[in-house]
């Protein structure tokens, strides 16, 4: 029998290993780093991440872009969100995309997004509060124009060979100036998973 002692001694020892978190409890990881789970089945947010970080790389990079802001007779130029499809079979919003894009390129200088512009405008109180200024000013309603519309869609294209699983998500975007109508950037990323079934680190 042992002696009360060695049970004393041996039970902080047995609280100490019962209190260690199990090996699978939540823990915090960095969203951009390489601990993140990856899915086959889903986009997840560093496919989401790393697909607006290469689309605002190439945007700032092209030279057909940056000749287009030169044309613009004010720094920074302005944007509007435009429509961003998703064509994919899952359900997401499609901001997980395109509000990375937009702090990226706002933080740039180079471009501001305009929230007050058209029908579905994101912030209706500032558009609303703008169009009462001007018309207790006795001005007319202002017309907030953008520079460039930003379009998008989302694909998915799907493979399998025997037990194993394909997923290509493609991100296509493009930059369009309103004062020509034309394409001033275009470019798409394409983000392909394989694998049997979802894994941590990447």
């Amino acid at each position: 029998m042992k002696s009360p002692l060695a049970l004393l001694c041996a039970f902080p020892a047995f609280l100490l290993a019962g209190c260690g978190s199990p090996p699978n409890s939540a823990q915090y990881v960095d969203p951009n780093g390489p601990r993140t789970i990856v899915s086959l089945n889903q986009i997840d947010i560093q496919d989401f991440s790393n697909a607006a970080n290469a689309m605002v790389q190439s945007m700032l990079n092209s030279p057909q872009f940056n000749n287009a802001l030169l044309q613009v007779p004010h720094t920074p130029a302005v944007m509007a969100v435009s429509r961003i499809t998703n064509d994919t079979t899952q359900q997401f919003d499609t901001d997980m995309l395109t509000q990375n894009i937009l702090v990226a390129l706002n933080v740039s200088g180079k471009i501001v997004t305009t929230t007050t512009f058209g029908n579905n405008a994101q912030d209706k109180m500032a558009q609303d509060a703008g169009n009462m200024q001007a018309f207790m000013n006795g001005q007319p309603q202002p017309t907030r124009i953008p520079d460039f519309t930003l379009t998008g869609k989302i694909l998915i294209n799907t493979a399998q060979a025997g037990d194993v699983y394909q997923r290509s998500y493609i991100f296509q975007m493009a930059l369009t100036s309103i004062a020509t109508g034309n394409a001033v950037w275009l470019d798409q990323k394409i983000i392909t998973k394989q694998g049997q079934k979802a894994a941590i680190g990447w």
